[in-house]
């Protein structure tokens, strides 16, 4: 008898559904007895052992189904060994949870504070196996990680509807693009909507550079511009402070995000119209497309191939088209960046996308 516990942690994203699904249906098809044990809310479930048993049924139909049927909360890494408001010790009741119910592995899905932790219980001597959940697919050890396609073709679909309002009306657009602290999604969702302009973390942003561009556009006849600006980006000036100055100046922040302090100074400096929208959470609804679908399938899949051959302590990834097992380790605390000098960055401006740099 395989006794599997299974939950969603941090943000929701598309696909989370079909890589349970995947890891469920590869687990029940086998030769083995399985039990499967679904937490609810995320590491929520765990530490106080709110859970349902989980059948064959509970998986089927959900494959086009975006958010988690299991829920999910956000239990911040740098917090998890202070006690709750009730003085319980939140780790040391996960693994009480755990031995409880006499578990053979926890199967973790989420992105990168979800890795932390999911590696921190590694350490405690569970058996842990993991699955990339991020629309920012900033996870290191893998190329790609399911709900970030989707996200990028949500995102796009933004940019796109945004063409026509901004050609008729010869105004400069930006659109605000999630990503959290790395540029994937804006980069990618920004080449794909044809966007003139891309703002992202890893590439400070210089205001007059931007302005350049929108000038030159103005000069060779284009009446608009589209800029697509990642949540995270940021100025030069703003790259070059402490992270004391900066925090100090963040607290007196009098913008909703970056993306409307840099439509106030263009407006400022060029008197231009500028306009600003921002998808926002809808990156992360919806089902999922089809290439998170079978993406997510086949790393649940692999997931579940890993379970009944007792192989613990990986994550699931993708590397050069193949699914592979990454050592936990090697996973938790690193981020996946874009690199200023990557092959798509350079990529992007020979098609004449500036990046403000």
């Amino acid at each position: 008898m395989k006794r599997i516990g299974m939950l969603t942690s941090g943000g929701d994203c598309q696909a989370l559904n079909a890589a349970m699904r995947g890891v469920a249906k590869t687990l029940f098809n086998s030769k083995e007895q399985v039990e499967i044990y679904g937490f609810l809310e995320g590491y929520k479930g765990l530490i106080y052992g709110n859970f349902r048993m989980l059948t064959s049924q509970d998986f089927s139909g959900i494959l086009t189904e975006g958010g988690t049927m299991l829920g999910t909360s956000r239990t911040p890494f740098k917090t998890i060994r202070e006690p709750d408001e009730n003085g319980l010790d939140r780790v040391d009741a996960m693994l009480q949870t755990y031995y409880k119910l006499r578990l053979d592995c926890l199967v973790v899905l989420g992105g990168n504070g979800t890795h932390k932790t999911a590696n921190l219980l590694r350490e405690e001597g569970l058996n842990v196996i993991t699955l990339p959940k991020t629309i920012d697919n900033d996870l290191w050890g893998t190329d790609m990680t399911f709900g970030f396609q989707s996200a990028v073709n949500i995102a796009t679909d933004a940019i796109d509807c945004i063409h026509t309002t901004a050609a008729s009306h010869g105004r400069v657009f930006i659109v605000e693009v999630m990503g959290h602290k790395v540029g994937w999604l804006t980069l990618n969702a920004g080449m794909a909507g044809g966007a003139d302009i891309i703002l992202i973390p890893e590439i400070p942003y210089d205001i007059d550079k931007v302005i350049d561009k929108i000038e030159e556009r103005d000069k060779n006849g284009s009446r608009f511009t589209i800029i697509a600006v990642a949540e995270g980006a940021i100025s030069k000036e703003d790259a070059a402070l402490s992270k004391k100055d900066f925090k100090d100046k963040m607290k007196n922040y009098k913008f909703p995000s970056v993306s409307y302090e840099l439509a106030a100074q263009i407006q400022e400096k060029t008197g231009r119209e500028v306009r600003v929208t921002v998808p926002g959470h809808m990156q992360r609804g919806g089902s999922p497309c089809p290439y998170d679908r079978v993406f997510a399938s086949r790393l649940g899949s692999e997931a579940g191939k890993l379970i009944l051959k007792g192989e613990y302590g990986f994550m699931v990834g993708y590397k050069n088209r193949e699914i592979v097992k990454v050592p936990l380790e090697d996973v938790a605390g690193k981020l996946k960046m874009v690199a200023p000098d990557a092959s798509i960055v350079k990529e992007a401006k020979l098609l004449g996308i500036s990046f403000g740099d």
